[in-house]
């Protein structure tokens, strides 16, 4: 989701900046469009970062047989985590 997020704040940024020609007294329509297509960027690069973010886990459990000798299973598990 943060990824379709950062692409419409770009999206409507270059729009203000680049496409509308609209007085605002008071208000830079220019500043704005840049400051969203920034604020679009870094929400795009978040989101990529937490896509590509991984948990993983190992457990480990040892045994005693009844001869005393001791053995060790190793089981390793990886689970992709959804960061939402």
């Amino acid at each position: 989701m943060s990824i379709g997020t950062g692409v419409v704040l770009f999206v409507i940024g270059a729009i203000l900046a680049f496409a509308l020609e609209v007085d605002v007294p008071g208000i830079n329509m220019d500043l704005v469009g840049y400051l969203l297509m920034g604020a679009g960027v870094v929400v795009f690069i978040i989101g990529l970062v937490l896509l590509m973010r991984r948990r993983s886990a190992i457990e480990r459990t040892r045994t005693i047989d009844g001869t005393g000798a001791a053995g060790e299973r190793v089981t390793e598990r990886r689970t992709d985590v959804d960061p939402y």
